[in-house]
C-alpha cells in the first residue's frame, strides 16, 4: 500500500527534521537510563518503573517511526509565482460574513496543521472550500453549527 503523500513547506520540514533528531539523540538515550536505573532495582517481574520505561520507549519508537515515514513521503511545497488562486503555502485574508470579522491564515499541509497559529490545513472545512479559489470569491463551509459563508478578501 503507497503511503500518503505528506505536504510539508520548508519550515515544517526542518521542524520535523529537527524533531526527529530530538528523539533520536536525547530522548532514547534518557529512556535508556531510566530503563538500566529500573533493571538495576531487580526483581522485572513487579517493578513499575521497568514497565513505564519499556512502555514510554515503545510509544517513542512508534513516533521515531511515524516520523520517518512522513519525512520520507514529504514533498516540501514549492514556491510558486502569484496565481492568485489559493495553494498550498498561500497566505489568505478572509472575512467571515454573518460576524463580519476578518482573519488570515496560511494553508499548510495536514501535518503543519496549527490552527492557534493561524496555519490551517488544505483537507480542513475552510481550507478545502478556499482552495483554488481567488480573491473575491464567496466560499460556503459545512460546519457543525451550520453553513458558514467567508469572502475571500487576498491570496498571497
Amino acid at each position: 500500500m503507497a503511503e500518503k503523500k505528506t505536504m510539508l513547506t520548508q519550515d515544517g520540514y526542518n521542524k520535523l527534521v529537527e524533531k526527529l533528531d530530538y528523539l533520536k539523540s536525547v530522548r532514547r538515550i534518557e529512556i535508556s537510563e531510566r530503563l538500566k536505573a529500573a533493571i538495576a532495582l531487580g526483581d522485572l517481574s513487579e517493578n513499575s518503573e521497568y514497565d513505564d520505561a519499556k512502555n514510554e520507549q515503545g510509544r517513542l519508537e512508534g513516533e521515531i517511526s511515524e516520523l520517518e515515514a512522513k519525512l520520507r513521503n514529504s514533498e516540501i511545497i514549492q514556491s510558486t509565482t502569484n496565481t492568485g488562486k489559493v495553494t498550498i503555502g498561500s497566505t489568505v485574508k478572509i472575512r467571515d460574513i454573518e460576524l463580519d470579522e476578518e482573519q488570515t491564515y496560511m494553508i499548510v499541509g495536514s501535518t503543519e496543521a496549527d490552527p492557534d497559529n493561524n496555519k490551517i490545513s488544505d483537507e480542513s472545512p475552510l481550507g478545502a472550500a478556499i482552495m483554488d479559489k481567488t480573491a473575491g470569491t464567496i466560499v460556503q463551509v459545512h460546519a457543525p453549527a451550520g453553513v458558514l459563508e467567508f469572502e475571500l478578501l487576498d491570496v498571497k
